[in-house]
């Protein structure tokens, strides 16, 4: 799907569960920030039914690049990595100001390990278990609403997890959850090309912002391994970590899933 100003934006619409069920097209959407969104990208997401923007970034990277939003459009903050302190926003703004340094800090491995730290904390730290909570419960809210479009910074670890515990939960099976996951490779990496240059020309060793920039299998492994640990299991994340009741779970799957043989579109 070609949004202007969005790349690694795509509606999670199609999956099946293992329910016989299918996640509903044009109910849920991931993607980057809206800080680039071109008008003609605007009129495309009303196009679609978006109604409703949850934003999972820091207070800093809010104010730093605040979402274009569109006309008609709600939008919702939840702080994903409040816990970590405000310079966990900064850390992307970073990338370009020392780049020999940091392809000394990132090198070596370095970058992977501080991915994997990042993903148990979108697991496990207490904002991230509040945000996640509130956003499956957004999810599960007014049927009538329209459309609803999640996104971070570059679309892929915050998001990434929403999408992909999301799934998850709702029964879509672990292989088509990380194929998924790993699209973003595909879709996001190319539109990177210019900040990979730019790091290059300055200095820098492009092969380390790879792990950054992009998303490996590994990582989201680390964090079903978190959940493995903490909660037993994906519906022990969703009951005893984000504190969802049965009855919740019940409403977000009525809300975003339609029967597989219906080809329906839209919220149910």
């Amino acid at each position: 799907m070609n949004i202007p100003g969005l790349p690694n934006f795509r509606d999670l619409g199609g999956h099946r569960t293992s329910h016989g069920t299918v996640i509903a097209p044009g109910a849920l959407f991931r993607s980057v920030d809206l800080s680039r969104l071109e008008p003609a990208g605007g009129e495309a997401l009303g196009a679609l039914g978006i109604r409703r923007i949850i934003d999972l970034r820091t207070t800093v990277e809010v104010e730093k690049r605040p979402d274009r939003l569109p006309e008609r459009m709600s939008s919702r903050h939840l702080d994903v990595l409040a816990d970590a302190g405000a310079a966990a926003g900064a850390q992307v703004g970073r990338i370009m100001e020392d780049p020999r340094r940091l392809t000394e800090v990132l090198g070596g491995g370095a970058a992977r390990d501080r991915m994997a730290a990042t993903y148990r904390d979108i697991v496990s730290m207490p904002s991230a278990l509040r945000s996640y909570r509130e956003l499956f419960l957004g999810f599960a809210g007014d049927a009538g609403a329209g459309g609803v479009l999640f996104h971070c910074t570059t679309g892929k670890d915050r998001t990434g997890w929403a999408a992909a515990s999301l799934m998850l939960l709702l029964g879509v099976d672990e292989d088509a959850v990380t194929e998924d996951y790993l699209r973003t490779n595909a879709d996001l990496l190319p539109a990177m090309q210019p900040v990979l240059d730019r790091f290059a020309g300055q200095g820098g060793d492009p092969d380390v912002l790879l792990p950054v920039l992009g998303v490996q299998e590994e990582y989201l492994r680390t964090a079903l391994d978190e959940v493995e640990v903490r909660f037993g299991g994906i519906r022990g994340y969703a009951t005893d970590g984000l504190g969802l009741t049965e009855q919740d779970i019940d409403r977000l799957a009525a809300a975003v899933t339609v029967d597989a043989g219906s080809g329906g579109g839209g919220l149910r």
